[in-house]
């Protein structure tokens, strides 16, 4: 009977202690990512955010889990700077992606070439983590060297990673295997091949090739691009690329569910070509749909009077052709949300939720006809505003909603902070503050920039409260300045600078908005601060204090912090003659003369305590407090 006793409390224990320490292992396990990402999804292309017609339940369903930021903005209203912004959480002056094609180069790094390193390539190579991305990368190659992909190339040789990689791999490992390309002889009178895919669809009113055969099409030698196509696509539900792409990510978290991971899950949609299958382009008629209010701008006082190609493509002028688009768009954008359903759907089944940070937001926006244009390259609301949503139960109170502006490049702060990774350099500020109420001085105001041509269109865009201001980079660019009062003009149709006779009665505003995007450039050591600042925006010179005039404030990074036996010092682009540390008598405990410009790791052998570091330069910056364990 006595071995009986024994043998139970034995096992009792045994099960206690395998509890004990399984639930250890569960709160001591490092935090997870799935970050979600479409391309071209719009802020209000969500029901959450006002959208009547459109159906999103699982959008819906993740921010209502945890925060909704309303005046989120995109660092760049293009896709490889906006993605590269993210990525590393640097400006797009700071990263040097400046166009789509830098993005998808085979450009080596280098110290003006997106040198800095992403927020997977940190948690992989310093934390630990396993990193696997699915879908469109468009940024550097040699940016992806962290992902550890079960396959990375298709059976054409093709990087996933390199430019288009990931639509070749969809197409050479899964599509020509369960949907391959038909015979031209086999299509039907009222189809053609897109261009994106080859597979058929039928093209609606607003297509590009509506009315002309496939034979037609060869004939003629045109080469069409993506936003050229609309129609319906018959490719099968289940084997589109949304599916496909969500079905890679669902594998991975199978796959990796017991690590800690990095999961990126990386739509195509909603961009172009807009080609829904019949079941989601059936959800939205055109009957139900209306045409933008500023779809007839006639622009007269804008800087983008000639974009996008606005004046030689009238039909996205066209209040009726325009509900084509638009029906396309919300069907793209309803597959989507099913599938993240279906995703967030395995993060619960794993049993992931609660230890997973899960992020979903879209590099820029798409105009669907507003100011009589489509895509994006502009800075109008349409392109520029982006949906952001952060869950992390437990850590995010439900229902949180954020008013407050940002910009996806402080999506790389929050990253590492949600994910208890020490600071690391970056242009942005961890949005945790603004997500807990906790810093009433975060989200004042958000600039966006795009260094395309400062001769032919704004290069940057600030917006604070009701107020949005537009202008170039230089001093003697031609380009009309902009400002918009967003509360009174929501389509952004009254330009308030310009050829405005009244504008004078706008001259305090757009001398503050001035002054912010001048600090913003100030703190991030831009090259266009000069320009900016002669830029003459109300007929008279913008006076600075002297003391701005005279130093200029820079910004200085120090981390870990608290550490105990080194720092990275990060001064960005700006040159350090001598670093100076003291403790909390006013000692000089440390002092280094040697001279560096960026980042800097220095060891340091002192007994713990708080204690203050000073860098000697041009610039000023401001003393920061360390604290030594």
């Amino acid at each position: 009977m006595k071995s009986v006793r024994t043998y139970w409390k034995t096992l009792l224990l045994a099960t206690f202690l395998l509890l004990v320490a399984k639930n250890y292992a569960q709160t001591t396990q490092k935090p997870n990512l799935l970050f979600i990402i479409t391309d071209q999804q719009r802020y209000d292309a969500m029901s959450i955010a006002g959208n009547t017609i459109l159906k999103t339940p699982n959008l819906d369903r993740l921010a209502k889990q945890g925060a909704r930021f309303k005046n989120a903005y995109t660092p760049c209203a293009v896709c490889g700077p906006a993605r590269a912004s993210i990525l590393t959480g640097r400006t797009v002056e700071n990263h040097g992606i400046l166009t789509n094609t830098e993005a998808d180069s085979a450009t080596p790094q280098s110290a003006t070439i997106m040198p800095q390193k992403t927020f997977d390539q940190i948690l992989t190579e310093q934390f630990g983590y396993k990193a696997e991305y699915y879908g469109k990368w468009h940024a550097p190659e040699f940016a992806a060297n962290c992902y550890t992909n079960p396959i990375k190339v298709s059976k054409s040789g093709r990087s996933i990673f390199g430019s288009n990689g990931d639509i070749r791999f969809y197409k050479d490992n899964y599509l020509d295997l369960v949907f391959p390309k038909p015979a031209i002889t086999s299509l039907k009178p009222n189809e053609l091949y897109d261009t994106f895919t080859e597979r058929p669809y039928v093209p609606n009113i607003l297509d590009k090739r509506y009315g002309k055969t496939q034979a037609q099409v060869d004939a003629s030698g045109t080469v069409y691009a993506q936003p050229d196509l609309h129609g319906v696509i018959t490719i099968p539900d289940e084997q589109s690329l949304t599916a496909f792409r969500a079905r890679q990510t669902m594998e991975a978290l199978e796959r990796l569910k017991n690590t800690n991971f990095s999961i990126t899950a990386s739509f195509h949609i909603p961009h172009a070509p807009m080609l829904p299958s019949k079941y989601y382009s059936d959800m939205y008629p055109i009957s139900g749909l209306t045409a933008p209010v500023s779809i007839s701008d006639p622009m007269t006082n804008s800087p983008y009077k000639k974009s996008n190609s606005r004046e030689t493509l009238p039909e996205y002028a066209d209040a009726n052709k325009i509900k084509y688009l638009i029906s396309d768009y919300y069907a793209l954008v309803t597959e989507v949300d099913d599938w993240i359903g279906k995703i967030l759907d395995k993060v619960d089944q794993l049993g992931l939720t609660n230890n997973t940070l899960i992020i979903f937001t879209s590099d820029h926006g798409e105009n669907l006809g507003a100011h009589g244009m489509r895509e994006k390259n502009v800075f109008y609301e349409e392109a520029a505003h982006v949906p952001t949503l952060i869950s992390f139960p437990g850590k995010i109170a439900p229902n949180t909603v954020v008013d407050g502006y940002v910009s996806n490049v402080d999506l790389f702060a929050t990253i590492n902070d949600y994910l208890q990774i020490p600071e690391q350099p970056s242009d942005g500020k961890s949005l945790r503050g603004l997500i807990e109420g906790t810093n009433p001085n975060q989200g004042k105001y958000v600039v966006t920039e795009w260094h395309s041509d400062p001769t032919k269109w704004p290069s940057y865009m600030i917006v604070k409260g009701d107020w949005k201001m537009l202008i170039p980079s230089t001093a003697t660019s031609t380009v009309i300045d902009a400002l918009y009062n967003l509360k009174d003009d929501p389509y952004e149709m009254n330009n308030l600078m310009g050829s405005n006779p009244n504008k004078s009665n706008y001259t305090q505003k757009i001398n503050e908005l001035h002054t912010d995007l001048l600090t913003w450039l100030k703190k991030n050591n831009s090259k266009k601060y000069d320009g900016v600042l002669n830029r003459n925006l109300t007929g008279t010179p913008l006076t600075l204090s002297t003391e701005s005039h005279q130093s200029r404030t820079c910004e200085l990074k120090v981390f870990p912090n608290p550490t105990s036996k080194y720092l990275i010092i990060d001064s960005k682009t700006e040159r350090i003659d001598g670093l100076e540390i003291y403790d909390s008598n006013g000692r000089l405990v440390y002092s280094e003369k040697t001279s560096f410009t960026g980042s800097k790791k220095i060891e340091i052998d002192l007994k713990p305590g708080i204690y203050l570091i000073k860098a000697k330069s041009d610039c000023y910056f401001a003393p920061q407090k360390i604290i030594i364990k």
